[in-house]
């Protein structure tokens, strides 16, 4: 019973460490917010 608690702790420490280290230092591609593909035109209008 000792080591299926072991075990528990080490991938719940994993899991949480992973989450850290996506949230705060490696930031993957799918999660960045998309650039809008609408424009101004061939001038700045102000519009952003």
């Amino acid at each position: 019973m000792e080591q299926l608690q072991n075990i528990l702790v080490i991938i719940t420490a994993s899991l949480a460490v992973m989450y850290l280290v996506g949230k705060f230092i490696w930031k993957p591609a799918f999660l960045k917010p998309k650039a809008s593909k609408v424009g101004c035109g061939e001038n700045d209008c102000g519009c952003h």
